[in-house]
């Protein structure tokens, strides 16, 4: 599955609200640490869709949830 532009802008922008390293992003989201400094250095965005889902899972909790 393809990540939009706008998924992947969403995942810097909410790591960056929350000063998450990879690390802890991977550990929020269960999605390899690899995976995601791919998708954060390198705009991956053809993923499998397990991570898809666990992203975008992630994104909407981060926005839907006060913390």
């Amino acid at each position: 599955m393809l990540l939009t532009n706008q998924q992947i802008t969403a995942i810097k922008r909410k790591r960056g609200e929350l000063n998450l390293t990879t690390s802890k992003l991977a550990d929020e989201t269960g999605v390899s640490r690899y995976t995601l400094s791919d998708i954060i250095n390198r705009d991956r965005r053809n993923v499998q869709q397990k991570t898809f889902l666990k992203l975008n899972n992630w994104l909407i909790e981060q926005y839907t949830t006060l913390k």
